[in-house]
């Protein structure tokens, strides 16, 4: 049994993105691993034991960079900081373990393809509730690892990132039973050629629209651990402004897209700094959108106020005239859960504890609708889907990796924001503090992608796309008809082992 937690849990390590060696396919050992414990367990609580085991190892491997913001940037000590990775990974390992169990309790009752296809739909179920119970961490999702081979991820547009995941789990489980079972060899050799065949028709015949929109990416690459000294922000100003100031020159943009929380300070306030944004606007003629926190008095007598992690719109005669409030926190870092009963202050540190926002609207500029997604927001398939629901165009993520360090991270967070643009049909635009920036196109592909640790630019000219994907239409009915058809199944099998369990006695 060892032996498959070890074949799960490297092919997890190589099959999602790491800086030593990715090759996608090996993802699919971690579902096939798994599946095959659940299926050679001789207990439920053995099958539910090794799977936990296997991807809990699988998730430190694929984690091991939350060291990085907690110990340097988090400031804690090194002995709180290495078991983080670890403890969040035995809690999503959780999910692991529910299927190898439900491979067990299936697998003595059905076999072939409706196993096949029952393990797909286990799989899509778990990594929906991965991304929704308790604020959810949807991070491995499965069908990511594929997104550096754009035509295996097509199928995203149809059935979204959590369905596809349940076709390779499908595919996975078929491949280790096609030995047994001649129908499952068909059902590989079926669903290899079908996410294949599809992916490279749609890759060859999709119209990613008249690119004629001028777009420029600015990298800063300010150092994480000086950025929220008081004493560099007018050089962080001036960094950003210079780079502007040289793609303005050469490119003539419409818009210029700075990091997430670029400017460390709170540029709703009438300073010098603001001001130098609203000149740079207007005396070039280029709207800015640029994050920065921000903050709501909720209370003049006491000075009571709360935090927002906002992207500011400054339009070309230098007004702000829109923002953004990110809408999805990151727990522990940008506020704390059950703050009360928690021991321990926030693990990352910076302006405090932020607010969600509400109701947010795409961010309008010439006509098109820019739909933010900040930082991690961009993993949360529902997110995007709200954006382009509420009218927009193009997809905009801001995000800040210097918190992960030369690590898989930065990595795995654009693989994750790449299956944003194949579900949506949407060019986006993504741009970090120290990298990865990219501006990806809607089938996936990375039309053009900057280098890490390195401050400049990147500029090119993408489309804005008012036409919506199959998986647009139908993500609600899509997401309910997953869970129906998995509980259903399950309690199908369930009543059916009782009923024959009755009639034998």
């Amino acid at each position: 049994m060892l032996k498959l937690v070890l074949l799960a849990t490297v092919g997890a390590w190589i099959g999602f993105s790491n800086p030593l060696f990715h090759f996608p396919p090996a993802v699919l050992a971690f579902p096939l691993g798994l599946a095959w414990i659940g299926l050679r367990a001789t207990s439920g609580p053995k099958a539910f034991r090794f799977g936990w085991l296997a991807g809990t190892l699988a998730a430190t491997g694929c984690f091991y960079w939350m060291v990085i913001p907690v110990q340097i940037y988090g400031g804690l000590p090194w002995f709180v900081a290495l078991p983080c990775p670890a403890l969040l990974a035995a809690f999503i390992g959780l999910y692991f373990g529910l299927f190898s169990l439900s491979m067990h309790f299936a697998g003595k009752r059905i076999d072939g393809v409706p196993l096949c296809l029952l393990a797909g739909f286990s799989w899509t179920a778990m990594e929906m509730l991965m991304g929704t119970v308790l604020s959810g961490f949807p991070w491995l999702n499965l069908a990511s690892a594929f997104a550096a081979w754009p035509a295996f991820v097509q199928g995203a547009s149809v059935v979204g990132a959590y369905g596809l995941s349940g076709v390779f789990a499908t595919l996975a489980v078929a491949v280790l039973l096609y030995s047994t079972y001649r129908s499952a060899l068909a059902l590989a050799v079926g669903l290899a050629a079908l996410i294949a065949g599809f992916g490279f028709y749609r890759t060859a015949t999709f119209d990613v629209g008249d690119q004629d929109y001028m777009v420029t990416i600015v990298q800063g690459n300010v150092d994480q651990g000086l950025k929220w000294n008081t004493t560099y922000q007018a050089d962080t100003v001036k960094k950003y402004a210079q780079l502007s100031l040289e793609a303005v020159s050469k490119e003539s943009p419409t818009l210029l897209v700075w990091p997430e929380t670029a400017m460390p300070f709170y540029l709703q306030e009438d300073t010098g700094y603001r001001k130098a944004l609203e000149l740079l606007a207007n005396d070039t003629g280029t709207a800015i959108i640029a994050g920065s926190p921000a903050y709501k008095v909720v209370d003049a007598k006491t000075r009571k106020y709360v935090l927002y992690n906002r992207a500011w719109l400054i339009d070309s005669s230098g007004h702000m005239t829109q923002s953004y409030d990110k809408e999805h926190l990151v727990p522990f870092g940008e506020y704390m859960p059950l703050e009360k009963w928690v021991p321990f202050k926030k693990l990352v540190q910076a302006v405090g504890n932020f607010r969600p926002g509400e109701d947010n609207r795409p961010l309008k500029l010439n006509g098109v609708a820019l739909g933010m997604l900040i930082c991690y927001e961009a993993i949360f398939p529902e997110l995007a889907q709200q954006q382009v629901e509420r009218g927009a165009s193009v997809l905009v993520n801001i995000s800040n990796d210097a918190w992960f360090g030369n690590t898989s991270a930065p990595g795995q967070h654009l693989d994750l924001a790449v299956m944003r643009a194949v579900e949506q049909g949407r060019w986006l635009v993504r741009s970090t503090n120290t990298g990865i920036s990219a501006f990806v196109d809607p089938l996936g592909r990375l039309a053009g992608v900057t280098r890490q640790f390195e401050a400049g630019t990147l500029s090119m000219k993408i489309a804005a796309i008012q036409a919506k994907t199959v998986y647009h239409a139908l993500r609600d009915w899509l997401n309910v008809f997953v869970y129906v058809m998995t509980a259903a199944a399950f309690g199908y099998l369930a009543f059916a082992s009782r009923r024959k369990k009755g009639t034998v006695e």
